[in-house]
């Protein structure tokens, strides 16, 4: 870091708040203060604020630019925000155009970028051979850093009154920002191509015990019909297959689909479907609904819409099952936690199971109406 602030030419030496990575939600106070304290000693001179942008599909960068822009609005600062994984997974789409301001690099200032970017090596060079521990920063997202020219954002417009009733229920499944990008198909090619088995769904007692959770949570012995979203390499679809008659699993990752295929090869009721949810969500209800370790990469109104269909995909007597990573992790728009207390908010669901632990979170929701299973079997009226 230091060796990168002095190749940039910086005057100041950098500040380091001792805050944990991917815990900057956790401490939005200590970094309001410390960008005051920063701005009161710049004293009367002039004034821009960079910060990461607040949608660029990482928690902290997110969490930093939304506090830079509302201590800069306080003090009517300019600011702007500069995009990192945006490049890497987004599309032209994704990009705020109408926002974006374009600043041309000299050729020094390029090359004093460029060597900066080299200084990282923590970033840059695998930290050793072993799996696992290949470079953070790839060839292919360094040559996003080799242009001649920036793009930074300027701020979003001031929201709409807290009255505004769709604001509200936008907030309600957690939409704070409709710029906060959904995790992108690239995050996902990445890992698989890095690991056969990224998550361990394989090789970890914790999977195959959460699983069983699952399973178990299952009200009902048998299902007709099963809609799983996220299945990754269809280590709990095998098992969803010995319970229904028929079982559609989606996921966006072509690696993973064909490994679910290898493990899922003769399971002839069992349908394997590339697809990007929520946008791409199947059409048909189902009796059971599973959203297992996917939901909290659907960020700002993606959640609310997955959500929505789930409970769209459900017969009238369907069960959705819930299961979720409770920890914060910093590409995720959102925890577990997040995702279930969205869930529980719906006034279309009542929830019939609740497991919870340290690290996960399993539920079990229904139609207003339903039964338990003690009712269900006849063992009470």
């Amino acid at each position: 870091m230091f060796e990168a602030a002095d190749i940039l030419g910086l005057v100041e030496p950098p500040i380091f708040l001792g805050l944990p990575d991917g815990g900057t939600d956790q401490h939005r106070d200590t970094i309001a203060a410390a960008l005051r304290d920063a701005l009161d000693r710049a004293g009367p001179h002039r004034v821009l604020v960079l910060s990461p942008w607040r949608g660029d599909g990482h928690r902290d960068h997110r969490v930093v630019g939304e506090i830079v822009e509302e201590v800069c609005a306080a003090r009517q600062l300019r600011s702007r925000a500069f995009p990192i994984w945006l490049w890497h997974w987004g599309g032209p789409d994704d990009v705020p155009w109408d926002r974006a301001e374009r600043l041309p690099l000299a050729p020094e200032a390029q090359d004093a970028k460029t060597r900066a970017l080299a200084a990282h090596a923590s970033q840059i060079l695998p930290l050793s051979s072993a799996p696992g521990d290949e470079e953070m920063i790839h060839a292919r997202m360094r040559a996003h850093f080799a242009r001649d020219s920036e793009v930074f954002f300027a701020p979003v417009p001031a929201p709409a009154a807290a009255s505004d009733p769709a604001g509200e229920e936008a907030r309600d499944v957690g939409t704070a920002s409709a710029e906060r990008p959904s995790v992108g198909q690239d995050y996902f090619d990445d890992m698989y191509a890095r690991h056969d088995d990224p998550w361990g769904f394989d090789s970890r007692w914790y999977e195959e015990r959460k699983r069983a959770a699952v399973l178990a949570a299952l009200p009902r012995r048998r299902y007709r019909s099963a809609f799983e979203a996220g299945c990754s390499t269809g280590a709990l679809t095998a098992l969803l297959a010995e319970r229904c008659d028929r079982v559609l699993a989606v996921d966006l990752a072509a690696a993973a689909l064909d490994r679910a295929r290898t493990r899922l090869a003769g399971q002839g009721h069992v349908e394997l479907r590339r697809a990007t949810l929520p946008g791409d969500w199947p059409e048909g209800v189902f009796d059971l609904v599973v959203l297992s370790e996917v939901a909290y990469y659907w960020a700002g109104a993606d959640l609310g819409r997955g959500l929505t269909a789930s409970v769209g995909s459900l017969r009238e007597d369907g069960h959705l099952v819930a299961c979720h990573w409770r920890h914060p992790v910093s590409e995720y728009p959102w925890t577990g936690d997040d995702v279930h207390d969205a869930l529980a908010a719906r006034p279309d669901l009542v929830r019939l199971v609740r497991h919870e632990e340290e690290d996960f979170v399993l539920e079990v929701f229904a139609r207003p109406g339903a039964r338990s299973v003690a009712a269900e079997t006849g063992l009470v009226p």
